[in-house]
């Protein structure tokens, strides 16, 4: 399986975490979380596997995210309507994403991408 890496090419952290990534000789399919939105099963998937709280999974410092008010929505919104949420636009979602068969990674701390991705 391919491992796959979702960035937005104009944020500055997904381009540090996709050099950190090259440098490593770590091969992946690149896309645009813009362009090439999650859908809401991979985001259910990806989810699960990243043992992470699904608020985890939100640009909580993007525009959208605060124009839509989410900081007072979300603790009143089920799994489903933030699965769904998710899945209606890339900029709702924190970036980057790496998916390595079954290990998600969140956002980039290279400490934890260290860790996680040793082999």
């Amino acid at each position: 399986m391919q491992n796959l890496f979702l960035c937005y090419p104009k944020c500055s952290t997904c381009k540090k975490a996709e050099k950190w990534l090259l440098d490593k000789g770590i091969e992946f399919e690149k896309r645009d979380i813009k362009t090439q939105n999650p859908s809401e099963d991979e985001i259910k998937e990806w989810h699960k596997k990243s043992n992470l709280p699904l608020k985890k999974f939100f640009n909580t410092s993007g525009q959208l995210y605060k124009s839509m008010n989410l900081k007072e929505k979300l603790p009143e919104m089920t799994e489903e309507e933030m699965y769904s949420l998710l899945a209606t636009d890339g900029m709702l979602v924190k970036r980057p994403i790496f998916v390595k068969g079954d290990k998600v990674l969140v956002g980039f701390k290279e400490i934890t991408w260290e860790e996680s991705l040793a082999e």
